[in-house]
């Protein structure tokens, strides 16, 4: 009798447990830096570990996703994820086996699940919002030289945003703080405008939430979502805020900054609690999950990153 009640426990409480109570979220990498390269040549590609620890933040678990995999690779971790996230960094799209192109294939088969009545989020920071809007265009360029470059900005919130997926549970307290102080953390050259996103038809389908506008008074999106689909796309960095020390980034580490930067991703896990995947048994989890990557403490070579886990 105790092995059948053990038995049902893995079939029918098990995913409930993993889907609900602790959503799995896939984080993409991205191939190494010019600088990382240099010190770490044995290795091929990396996720910044602020990603990881924001994540978790919220109440979520992380697995990696390899760049330079195949369809069917992308296809069995979606199938038991419950969110994605495209992380910022600095490489580019035209790479093969690179971020964009693994991006793409996510996307595709996302956009795929979701249009047949699936469920699952994907959220684009920085240049992994970039990639979003280079894969809703047909992976066509339409960034705009930018220059917002370690500094922390207010949101100029557009009207209609209370109604957005991303910012209908915000509390005003946390609304007031991110549209009255520089608490979001910006570090980019390119940028995607209205006047980008109007040329290229992309309105039509994604509404636009936040702008600002760059040293040089350009103004730029700062934060989108899909009229149809859970993707959202936010061109600066919330997991900098907590959990990135360079002094050079100037990231907002106050605590208004560390309270406002929690809603992006616990806006990803309370959507990826949406669907009802998990994997088949707790051992598979184990076996994907980044705690199998040790992290690497960057900052102290003088690199970019607080932390990074590499992967051959």
């Amino acid at each position: 009798m105790k092995k059948l009640i053990a038995i049902l426990v893995q079939m029918v409480v098990l995913p409930v447990v993993l889907s609900f109570e602790f959503p799995v979220i896939g984080v993409l990498t991205e191939e190494l830096t010019a600088s990382l390269k240099k010190v770490y040549p044995n290795y091929t590609s990396y996720i910044a570990a602020s990603y990881v620890k924001a994540v978790e933040g919220s109440g979520a678990r992380v697995v990696p996703l390899f760049i330079g995999q195949n369809e069917q690779y992308y296809q069995n971790k979606i199938q038991k994820l419950n969110g994605i996230l495209f992380p910022g960094g600095s490489c580019r799209f035209d790479v093969k086996d690179g971020y964009a192109e693994a991006g793409a294939i996510i996307y595709d088969l996302v956009e795929k699940a979701n249009l047949a009545g699936d469920h699952i989020p994907i959220l684009g920071v920085c240049l992994g919002f970039e990639l979003l809007m280079h894969l809703a265009n047909g992976e066509k360029e339409l960034r705009t030289d930018c220059r917002s470059e370690n500094v922390g900005l207010p949101l100029q919130f557009q009207p209609g945003f209370r109604k957005s997926k991303l910012y209908s549970r915000t509390g005003v307290e946390t609304l007031t703080t991110l549209a009255s102080y520089p608490v979001t953390s910006n570090h980019h050259k390119y940028c995607i405008t209205r006047k980008n996103m109007t040329e290229t038809g992309l309105m039509a389908n994604w509404r636009v939430l936040t702008l600002n506008k760059d040293s040089n008074n350009l103004e730029f999106v700062s934060s989108v979502e899909s009229r149809t689909m859970p993707f959202v796309g936010i061109q600066f960095h919330p997991e900098k805020n907590s959990y990135e020390w360079g002094e050079k980034q100037h990231n907002p580490h106050s605590e208004r900054a560390i309270k406002t930067a929690r809603i992006f991703n616990d806006w990803l896990a309370h959507e990826a609690r949406k669907n009802n995947h998990s994997y088949a048994k707790l051992s598979d989890l184990y076996d994907d999950l980044i705690q199998n990557y040790p992290p690497f403490f960057t900052s102290k070579k003088g690199l970019y990153f607080e932390e990074v886990y590499l992967f051959k």
